[in-house]
Parts: structure tokens; sequence; C-alpha cells
């Protein structure tokens, strides 16, 4: 793995938590995103890993990309393959096939508005910021802000945000679809590992195949996706937990699934 020094990783009750750890921007540089493909991938395939929260260390998310880094690069190819390996390691955790909860404070802008949104949900305090102010600097997102905000949030608002460059509070991403729902300004992470444990309680073959079958939602057509369903809740449906789960449901009590 790349140095670990940007990035933190705490596991616990089959939740990783990875912590941004570079305050106080958090900034969205080469090298953070380098350790967030080697942590991820890494947790696709550990087996005592369920869900995964990102945080930011300090006063933000992530306030943004490393601007000093824009200064070393002088051809336009340079620039393209930033853009175009960000775009992979986020695509990555976007395709994941474990939940991945953001979890926004204070600030997540350009780059870690961008990082944010690959994530699968986005809890967010009611005064953070929330934006892409990358035009404001003579660029565009180039971390497929300008593809992710629009399926989000709808074209016209989406546009709105990008080309006057103003964020949102945490408040209005909710309203507006950007993000789940509030939580708390003292202690959000708190109140995002609550949720992620209700998630953890699930089987974990029944977490990856809604996981797969959202991202099927994306790639193909109704029809099709829906064949994928079926097959899959077939496949589940001749589980034991399926069989513990409809029993537990019958007998008016909490269900014990194993994951094995």
């Amino acid at each position: 793995m790349a140095d670990p020094s940007l990035l933190a990783l705490k596991k616990d009750s089959q939740i990783a938590v990875v912590t941004l750890t570079n305050p106080p921007a958090n900034a969205i540089s080469a090298n953070v995103i380098a350790e967030l493909d080697d942590m991820f991938t890494e947790l696709q395939s550990d087996d005592d890993v369920k869900v995964i929260i990102l945080h930011g260390e300090g006063r933000f998310f992530a306030a943004g990309a490393d601007i000093k880094e824009f200064t070393e690069l002088t051809h336009a190819n340079e620039f393209r393959e930033t853009a175009r390996e960000g775009q992979r390691v986020f695509r990555m955790i976007e395709t994941m096939t474990k939940p991945v909860i953001a979890v926004i404070h204070g600030a997540a802008l350009g780059g870690g508005l961008e990082l944010a949104m690959a994530c699968h949900m986005r809890y967010v305090t009611p005064n953070a910021k929330l934006g892409l102010p990358e035009l404001n600097l003579g660029l565009i997102p180039g971390f497929a802000g300008t593809q992710r905000l629009p399926r989000m949030i709808g074209h016209a608002k989406a546009l709105e945000m990008m080309m006057t460059a103003e964020p949102i509070t945490g408040e209005e991403a909710v309203s507006a679809g950007l993000a789940n729902r509030l939580v708390s300004e003292e202690d959000p992470l708190t109140e995002v590992m609550a949720m992620a444990i209700k998630m953890v309680t699930k089987p974990r073959r029944n977490l990856a195949a809604v996981m797969e079958l959202v991202h099927e939602a994306e790639r193909d057509s109704l029809e099709r996706g829906q064949e994928k369903e079926a097959v899959l809740f077939g496949d589940l449906a001749e589980t034991g937990n399926a069989r513990e789960g409809i029993r537990a449901f019958m007998e008016k009590r909490k269900p014990t699934f194993e994951d094995r």
C-alpha cells in the first residue's frame, strides 16, 4: 500500500472507517487518490468488512483538490491524465459491492464533493458547504462532477451550482437530493455509525446483491435489470438466512443471520 500518512483506517463491528488525515483542507491530491485506490481495493476483498464510512479529520470533509499540484502541470495531457486517474479511482469506489457512506461536515468542495458523490450515500451536517467552484479557477470539474451532479439533482440545479460556483448548505443538499439526511454538527460520525450498524446486521450476500442490482439499474434496461433481480431473488430465497428471516418475522422476533 502507498504511504498511509494521508489516510487512516479503523475497523470495528464489520464497519471500516476511512479518515482523510491531511487537515485543515484534506485536499484531494494525487497521493490521496493513490491511497484511496489501494485502501478501497483491499476493503472490497476484506471479509471482515461489510460497510465503509469515509470522513475527514478536522474542520472539513475535503475542501477541494490540491491546487498547488496544478501549478506543476504544464501540458493539457498532464491535466487529462490527472482527471482520468481520479475518475478511475472514484468510479471504482462507486461500483463497489459494499456500501460506502460519506460523512460530510465543514465543506465538500471541488474534488472533495466529487469524492463524496462517488460514495453510495451522503450524510451531511446542516451548515456544511457543498459545491463545485472550479470555474472560479478558470477550470471545470475534472473528477466526473459534471456527470454525477446532474444525475443526482437534475440538470438545471447542477448547472446553477457549477456556473455560479456558489456552494449550497447541507440543508439545501438534502432538499435537492444530493445528500440523504442531516446529522448533527457536534458528532456526525457517531450518528452515521448507528446507521451503519443497522446495515451490518443484514446478510453479506443480500447487501452485495442489492448493490449489484442498483449498479445494474444504472447500466442496463429495466427489462434486463428486473430479470437479474428475479434470478438473485430466487438464489437468496433458497438460503438459510431467508428461512431464518421468514421464520423470525412469523414469530415476531429479530432474525439471527449467518455470514458464510
